[in-house]
């Protein structure tokens, strides 16, 4: 059984900086993909952020492409998502999520054991 605890939200202002990590327990991490995904209020839960399980390969939302930036070692079963030049728009909860081997890195479907969440805040 995978459990994801995710760390690092908080309230920052619009054009700032986080640093969100997830770390992991149970399962083989290193073999296995992660993702980040996000949820607004009132909005789907969306795609953020996804990386191979070598971390070689990763994969972006548009909305954050060359703003965001994820990477993992599997050394400490973690992955993390900097965050930069955040907007408001980049308001939510963000979550971690481990993929089934073999399925698109960018759909929600592909992914089965999710953390808590943590809570993401810009203002302007």
């Amino acid at each position: 059984q995978v459990r994801l605890t995710e760390s690092g939200g908080g309230l920052v202002q619009a054009g700032g900086s986080l640093r969100l990590s997830c770390t992991s327990s149970g399962g083989t991490f290193r073999s296995i993909g992660m993702g980040w995904f996000r949820q607004a209020p009132g909005k789907e839960r969306e795609f953020v952020a996804g990386i191979s399980s070598n971390g070689i390969t990763t994969y972006y939302a548009d909305s954050v492409k060359g703003r965001f930036t994820i990477s993992r070692v599997n050394a400490l079963n973690a992955v993390s998502l900097q965050m930069s030049s955040l907007k408001p728009d980049d308001t939510a909860i963000y979550y971690c999520a481990t993929k089934f081997l073999g399925m698109p890195a960018t759909a929600i479907t592909s992914y089965d054991s999710w953390g808590q969440g943590t809570q993401v805040t810009v203002s302007s």
